[in-house]
């Protein structure tokens, strides 16, 4: 299967920006003094665990995404 230059670089972005939006999310989850992410007594709460599995899972998404934009750039420049 052959991707469009458009397509290629779109999944590309996609994989870049999903990484930025996700590594900012997952710094100012850690950070967080709000009592979201940890209780009192400085242990993770549910909140923490189910948007770490979030980012993570954005994380791997992100990166098979990408992977297939840069595939395709990469390809079409040949």
């Amino acid at each position: 299967m052959k991707l469009s230059r458009r397509v290629s670089w779109f999944l590309l972005a996609f994989g870049v920006w999903s990484w930025v939006i996700w590594v900012t999310f997952a710094k100012n989850l850690f950070k967080d003094a709000s009592g979201l992410a940890f209780d009192d007594a400085g242990d993770p709460t549910a909140y923490l665990w189910v948007h770490l599995l979030l980012a993570v899972t954005s994380f791997a998404l992100g990166t098979a995404i990408g992977v297939i934009g840069f595939r395709g750039v990469r390809a079409d420049r040949k």
